[in-house]
């Protein structure tokens, strides 16, 4: 199947490619960071991201659509008040100064986005399911995941796997954000991959079931075949995510069919030693890093105690994806700029 390319690999960096981890960053043009480049790439994924694949392939749209996928967002109580801060106040989210009950305005800094273009355009996946479209419709989160799509298995390309990713994005002042991103990311896989929440999330999106155009309904017919494709995916993976709701389906069976992307957008200090990456040093010490944050969430994987009848944590397919950036503050504050400014065209 193909999929829709945004084209981020003209703008971004893939230096480290390994079957368990991937990194980029923004690539440079005369000395400075492409970072309206990027976040003109990110707008341009906004409509797949908020409206994926229920509304159909979405390979051309009016702009209408995308004032309605800006004001979705937008219609989510994390983004508005998330854009008071970075844009209004002109300031960041410190993650070390929230309080716990603040911790829900992560939702509204564009990680999952990071997390959806990055799938798409270097994974080849397609979204099975997208929150934005039901928590804006319905007022509810659909499922605990920040990305839930379809896409290869990376061990048997001819086989297909789910998707089940999280995002962190994040700042300190400390400068160890890269590393505090991967505590969170660890937390996130005691939690969610566990027996009794992944039963709980497959029932959530196996209900979403009829979510989708029929194959009568689609309405281009110069895509009907990729959309029949890709129904019959989602009918494949809808049909296992109901089983093991019912216990039908082994979970282990199901968590071996699973990949678990995990990417972690951080402030990196990288980007105050150099602002170029043309410098000769540049490449070996952003490899020393980036393998470093591998390291640690190596080690503290290991370090989780395995439970009989649950999954065994240091054993989930998990593609580490690391993204250090040069300023969170300024990424966030232009992509709230321009998301606004959509909703307002």
């Amino acid at each position: 199947m193909k999929h829709i390319e945004f084209g981020s690999n003209d703008i971004l960096v893939s230096e480290i490619e390994e079957t368990n981890l991937r990194a980029f960053y923004i690539g440079f043009d005369l000395g400075a960071c492409q970072l309206t480049e990027f976040t003109d790439i990110l707008m341009d994924s906004l409509v797949d991201f908020a409206f994926g694949y229920h509304t159909g392939i979405l390979r051309s749209y009016k702009r209408r659509t995308l004032v309605e996928a800006a004001t979705a967002l937008y219609n989510i109580k994390e983004f508005a008040e998330v854009k008071k801060t970075y844009v209004d106040n002109d300031a960041v989210l410190d993650d070390e100064e929230l309080k716990i009950e603040d911790k829900f305005l992560k939702r509204g800094e564009f990680g999952e986005l990071i997390l959806h273009l990055i799938l798409r355009d270097y994974f080849n996946t397609v979204p099975l399911l997208s929150k934005i479209h039901f928590k804006d419709s319905d007022g509810m989160t659909v499922h605990g995941f920040d990305s839930v799509h379809i896409g290869p298995d990376l061990s048997n390309t001819k086989e297909t796997s789910l998707y089940l990713g999280e995002s962190k994005l994040y700042y300190r002042k400390s400068g160890k954000a890269g590393a505090h991103g991967i505590d969170d990311l660890v937390i996130d896989i005691k939690s969610h991959f566990c027996k009794d929440f992944l039963k709980r999330e497959c029932m959530l999106i196996s209900k979403k079931k009829d979510a989708y155009p029929t194959l009568e309904s689609y309405p281009d017919i110069n895509t009907k075949e990729e959309f029949t494709d890709y129904l019959n995916k989602k009918n494949y993976w809808i049909d296992i995510l109901n089983k093991v709701s019912l216990g039908s389906h082994k979970m282990q069976d199901f968590i071996n069919s699973v990949t678990v992307p995990l990417i972690c957008t951080y402030e990196s200090e990288l980007f105050k030693k150099f602002d170029d990456d043309s410098h000769p040093d540049f490449k070996s010490e952003y490899e020393k890093e980036i393998k470093e944050l591998q390291r640690l969430l190596d080690n503290k994987l290991n370090s989780i105690p395995d439970e009989k009848g649950e999954l065994v944590k240091s054993k989930l397919n998990i593609v580490l994806i690391l993204f250090p950036i040069p300023s969170k503050k300024e990424l966030i504050k232009v992509l709230h700029q321009k998301l606004y400014n959509q909703q307002n065209a």
